[in-house]
């Protein structure tokens, strides 16, 4: 984490233009990390409709987050209605992650078209 950490304090430091496309997965400390330490700090955080954002690996916390409800689906002696569960929980979290929903919660300044990313790109050198 030590090392990891410094990717923070290196992105705080940048003094060129920062901006984060998310194409497809940004989970975690990686993604804060490759936004320069925050969301806020690119001059602009948009992403394709492709993209998924989170906390951490969806699957990941549908198992912390839900580990009681999965371990009674599990407790009840049929594997597969914790499976069928667990699949439902995921699928929820997956539809809560997507780059539109993001959006909707200021995480992200635009859903662009993949073909507008070029321009987005030359507004950072203020072309």
């Amino acid at each position: 984490m030590r090392r990891f950490g410094r990717m923070f304090v290196l992105g705080a430091r940048l003094t060129v233009p920062l901006g984060m496309i998310i194409l497809r997965k940004a989970y975690g400390l990686g993604a804060m990390a490759m936004a320069g330490g925050s969301f806020r700090a690119p001059q602009f955080t948009i992403a394709w409709p492709t993209g998924e954002i989170g906390g951490m690996g969806l699957e990941g916390a549908v198992r912390l987050g839900y580990s009681k409800e999965l371990a009674a689906a599990e407790n009840s002696g049929d594997p597969a209605e914790r499976q069928s569960l667990f699949d439902r929980l995921v699928a929820a979290a997956y539809e809560h992650g997507k780059a539109l929903r993001a959006a909707t919660t200021f995480e992200l300044d635009d859903v662009i078209d993949p073909s507008a990313s070029r321009a987005w790109i030359t507004r950072l050198s203020g072309g």
